[in-house]
């Protein structure tokens, strides 16, 4: 019976929020139970090991068990840090736009392993990239998020000219990271 309060995940690390003195609070989004918010607790404190790993756009193995209202995150392990990926503000800027993509357009707990697939090759490339157009890469995986989740007919009909427009008109909210976006190209 215990076994069914604990569940393994890989997830990429969406967003986080510390609450109270040492916990945090992170969206997170798997391949097996699509995206959900987890609770970190104590990984604020110095002598936490798990701190390291749950940082944003790392791609970690997770063991959790169920909580009352957030399941909580008993052990991380990094699979990949994408650690180049934060060498310059353009790709930092690149990799918040298509998370907080993801982190808007998916329901909660609902199984995208195309989307999550897509996300991970998306952070890859980011990463690896040495000079890379990132607006064509930004664009391409709005094109294809927005593809899978049914808001764009697959390859035929026309695409809306500015995606990230058409995309605040379905969350019905700016996207908070297009700002800093509009800033890095000029």
């Amino acid at each position: 019976m215990v076994s069914s309060l604990l569940y393994k995940a890989e997830a990429i690390i969406l967003k986080r929020k510390n609450v109270g003195e040492g916990d945090r609070i992170v969206t997170v989004f798997t391949k097996e139970y699509g995206k959900f918010r987890a609770i970190a607790k104590g990984v604020r404190r110095i002598t936490s090991r798990r701190a390291a790993h749950l940082e944003v756009f790392g791609r970690v193995s997770m063991l959790l068990h169920k909580g009352k209202s957030l399941d909580v995150i008993s052990e991380v392990i990094t699979i990949e840090p994408y650690a180049p990926l934060r060498a310059s503000l353009v790709r930092v800027s690149t990799a918040y736009y298509v998370c907080e993509l993801v982190e808007r357009l998916l329901p909660e707990k609902q199984e995208h392993r195309d989307v999550y697939e897509l996300l991970a090759a998306t952070l890859a490339q980011i990463s690896s990239a040495a000079e890379y157009d990132f607006a064509e890469v930004r664009d391409g995986f709005a094109r294809s998020l927005l593809e899978q989740l049914g808001y764009l007919a697959r390859q035929g009909k026309r695409t809306p000219v500015d995606l990230t427009s058409f995309i605040e008109h379905i969350i019905e909210r700016r996207v908070a990271s297009r700002r800093f976006l509009t800033k890095m190209r000029g």
